[in-house]
């Protein structure tokens, strides 16, 4: 019996113990509970909690009007986390995982955590720089996942919601250029500025400066709110969030593929005749489009070198030249505007001109009179000098300016010299107005000519060059705007008579070699000496400024211009058939359509114009033979 009262006593004594221990399980494991439900609420549920999370806009891209991106940004980040933040038990774990995602080798991971000295780092160290958009959302993905594994622990044990993980920042933004020199120096290139410690590009020529304040990003996304223990957001009535605006696209009115067709043309023309540069421009004579601007001078504005720096300025609109005979059209629209000429009469010449002592007109071929068709045909600098001095300076002044002369034409570069021609007082004495008459003593640049002989091809009216087509922001389209209208050159009535003796020039003049068949072409050619320091040197400008239209109703101002032809320098040698292999490349690229039925005919017509002229010559040689006794 006292047996059995001991060991009743023993069974409450360990059923007291074992209760006892429960309890104390209990209230440990409640405990536990506690503190872990806190840590919990404190991030997720307390108001002072909160991220800040940037999201970097960029600049816009440049889109040709075949679809094709000419250029572009890409955010670029690196990989940073703190070596204290790492629970140095699981640090194998964290080097092979992100050595897997990084595809850097675990061996050079581990190197980043050694100082020069060969000491560990204890804070912050950067594990891999220049990451493109993929790899960092593959390294964010991998910070989660690295966060899930408990790989991170807080560095201050006093404030356990404070994880350090694996932070993917953005550094830089960089600008690239697929098609690498197609298009130069047109698009432009970019330097970069560090503004906050983050790389952008800034434009610096062409469409990249031009259209800079469109292309730069409007506003950086942000998301502020409270953060869980994993660092994200969380989108709650209370989060703020700013939406990211990247820069606007530019789409063009340049073909990139007719564009290449252009730019092979002057390469192929630039080693031909040895110039130092050959650009050229095709126009859609009613609206401004450009559809090429090119030049043989190029670069790659991904790899600048130093021998590009004299390519980098777009010289379209930034080189300033004396046009030459280009000019003579210009002038005589003038004179038929102000009534001051008789289309039909004809007006003396003879081969040279003393206007003063010092000065003397020459022409290159002997015509004793002409017509002011037949002075345009066959450039006849006495004959335009007799014209405008049937205006007085004002009207030679006010006439050029209304063709865009001394003032930009509106191209859309990022730089345009608008050149000078003289004061209308100095315009009312001969030797001015005369020397002006024909393209020397005064400046113009390419845009400004082309602009000017859109005119002659749209009833009267002289359309601003457009490379912009229009612009484009998520999923919504924008007019461009033109800083500078159209200019009302001269009458439709003058327009139309100055195409007619331009396409004579072409048929029968100075232009023959631009002829096309089944085409409508009229243009003039201009050969100009190049003034070096007041001195006319032995170099040359030389270009063909003018039109081609097709039987459907297709219209086109091409220009070209050649600087310092070594081994032919004429305009007929050098200008005028580059005009002819751009407008092949045309009809290539089905801008415009031959009529095969006019082809025949103008092909009938060149030859019997060949016919004529070996038979005269012929016929010249006889006589002089006959004169001379020779058999």
């Amino acid at each position: 019996m006292p047996n059995a009262k001991i060991e009743n006593k023993m069974i409450h004594y360990r059923s007291a113990i074992l209760l006892g221990m429960f309890l104390v399980i209990l209230f440990l494991f409640m405990v536990f509970l506690s503190t872990l439900i806190g840590i919990i609420n404190a991030d997720r549920k307390t108001d002072n909690k909160y991220i800040s999370i940037e999201n970097k806009a960029i600049r816009g891209k440049i889109i040709s009007e075949d679809g094709f991106v000419v250029s572009y940004s890409q955010k670029h980040f690196r990989a940073e986390v703190n070596t204290r933040s790492i629970d140095q038990k699981k640090k194998d774990l964290f080097v092979k995982l992100f050595s897997i995602y990084s595809g850097i080798s675990e061996e050079d991971v581990l190197s980043k955590f050694i100082s020069k000295t060969g000491k560990e780092i204890k804070g912050r160290i950067v594990l891999c720089s220049n990451i493109d958009v993929r790899l960092s959302k593959d390294l964010k993905e991998l910070s989660r996942k690295m966060t899930y594994l408990d790989i991170f622990q807080p560095i201050n044990r006093k404030k356990p919601h404070l994880v350090y993980g694996l932070d993917i920042l953005p550094t830089s933004e960089t600008r690239y250029f697929p098609h690498k020199n197609l298009l130069t120096p047109v698009v432009g290139y970019v330097q970069t500025e560090v503004i906050n410690n983050y790389k952008t590009p800034i434009g610096m020529k062409g469409l990249e400066k031009s259209y800079k304040d469109f292309l730069e990003p409007s506003q950086n996304g942000m998301i502020k709110g409270k953060r869980d223990v994993l660092g994200t957001v969380l989108r709650d009535g209370h989060t703020r969030e700013l939406r990211r605006i990247d820069g606007m696209d530019i789409h063009l009115n340049i073909n990139l593929d007719f564009q290449r067709s252009v730019e092979k043309v002057l390469d192929e023309m630039k080693k031909q005749i040895g110039a130092q540069e050959i650009m050229a421009a095709v126009m859609e004579s009613k609206t401004g489009k450009l559809l090429s601007l090119a030049s043989s001078e190029r670069f790659d504005p991904n790899h600048i070198i130093q021998k590009d720096v004299k390519s980098l300025n777009p010289n379209f609109s930034e080189y300033l030249y004396e046009p030459g005979s280009v000019m003579k059209p210009l002038t005589l629209a003038i004179a038929i505007d102000s009534n001051k000429i008789n289309l039909n009469k004809q007006i003396k010449l003879g081969g040279k001109l003393k206007v003063t002592n010092k000065y003397t007109i020459s022409d290159d071929s002997y015509f004793k009179s002409l017509t002011p068709k037949g002075i345009v045909m066959y450039s006849s600098n006495i004959g335009i000098s007799k014209i405008a001095w049937r205006l007085t300076g004002q009207e030679l002044y006010d006439g050029w300016r209304k063709f865009g002369l001394s003032r930009p034409s509106g191209i859309d570069l990022s730089k345009e010299l608008a050149g000078r021609i003289k004061p209308a007082y100095l315009l009312n004495y001969k030797v001015h107005s005369a020397n002006t008459a024909y393209g020397y003593g005064m400046l113009a640049n390419f845009m400004q000519m082309i602009k000017a002989y859109s005119a002659f091809n749209n009833k009267g009216i002289a359309v601003t060059p457009k490379l912009v087509d229009y612009l484009s922001s998520e999923g919504k389209n924008y007019d461009t705007l033109n800083e500078i209208e159209d200019l009302q050159a001269c009458t439709p009535y003058t327009a139309s008579k100055i195409n007619d003796i331009l396409i004579s020039t072409v048929n029968r003049g100075t232009g023959t070699a631009a002829q096309y068949d089944g085409l409508t072409v009229g243009g003039k050619t201009g050969t100009a000496h190049i003034n070096y320091k007041g001195k006319y040197i032995d170099k040359y400008h030389s270009s063909f400024y003018g039109f081609v239209n097709d039987k459907l109703g297709h219209k086109y101002t091409v220009g070209v211009f050649v600087i310092k032809a070594k081994k032919v320098y004429f305009a007929s040698q050098t200008a005028a058939p580059t005009f002819k292999k751009i407008v092949d490349k045309m009809v290539k690229h089905n801008y415009l359509v031959v009529d095969e039925h006019q082809a025949k005919i103008d092909l009938a017509r060149r030859e019997a114009v060949r016919k004529r002229r070996h038979d005269a010559y012929v016929r010249k040689i006889k006589a002089y033979n006959k004169a001379h006794g020779i058999e």
